[in-house]
C-alpha cells in the first residue's frame, strides 16, 4: 500500500515542477522498509527508526522531514497515517549572515584581482568581480555567460538556479576612447 501510495505522491509532486530525484529514492526505502514490519500506514515509530539508520544528524533530520512531507500528504485523505515530529532538529542549518562589501572594499578586491602576476587571469577576475558587484548574479551565472548573452537589453542569464531565464537589464555608456563601460 506505501509503495504505491509513494508512486502517487512522486507522481503529483513531479507534475508540480519538482525533480524528487533522492526524495524519490528515500521514499522507496522507506515504503519497503515499512512493509517489510507489516506496517501498511505511515507510523511515527517506524519513520523514526528509518530516519535513525542515516549515518548523521542532520541526514536523520532530512529523512524524517522528507517523511512527514509524505505523512502530511497522505493524512489529508487517511488519518491512520501519523505525522511524525522533527526529533532530529531542523533539516536545514540556519544560513550564514552574508557580509555585505563596502563600496571601497569592492574596488580594493577588483584592483587586487587585476594584479595577478599572469595577465589575462587578472584581467579576468577582475571583470568577474566587478560584473559580480554591479549585477548581483550569481558567480554560477556570471561563470556561464557567452557572447551571446549580451544583448542591447541587458545580460540574458539562461538557466538559472531554478532553471529559469531572466533578463538582467544594464546601463551601458561609451566613455571617450569608444569602450563599453557600466
Amino acid at each position: 500500500m506505501l509503495t504505491q501510495a509513494v508512486e502517487t505522491y512522486l507522481a503529483v509532486r513531479r507534475a508540480a515542477g519538482f525533480a524528487l530525484r533522492r526524495v524519490g529514492s528515500h521514499l522507496k526505502s522507506f515504503a519497503a522498509f515499512s512493509e517489510a514490519r507489516k506496517q501498511h500506514f505511515v507510523s511515527t515509530d517506524i519513520a523514526i527508526e528509518w530516519a535513525g539508520l542515516a549515518q548523521s544528524v542532520p541526514q536523520r533530520a532530512r529523512r524524517l522531514g522528507t517523511i512527514t512531507r509524505f505523512a502530511r500528504y497522505l493524512r489529508a485523505e487517511d488519518e491512520r497515517h501519523e505525522v511524525p515530529p522533527a526529533i532530529f532538529g531542523a533539516e536545514t542549518s540556519a544560513r550564514p549572515i552574508p557580509y555585505i562589501l563596502t563600496e571601497k572594499q569592492i574596488q580594493q578586491l577588483v584592483a587586487a584581482a587585476s594584479q595577478s602576476k599572469h595577465r589575462l587571469c587578472g584581467a579576468t577576475y577582475s571583470t568577474l568581480f566587478a560584473l559580480l558587484a554591479c549585477t548581483g548574479l550569481r558567480a554560477s551565472e556570471a561563470i556561464q555567460l557567452r557572447f551571446d548573452d549580451i544583448t542591447p537589453d541587458g545580460l540574458v542569464i539562461r538557466r538559472t538556479k531554478f532553471r529559469k531565464s531572466r533578463l538582467v537589464p544594464l546601463s551601458l555608456a561609451h566613455d571617450m576612447s569608444g569602450r563599453i563601460s557600466t
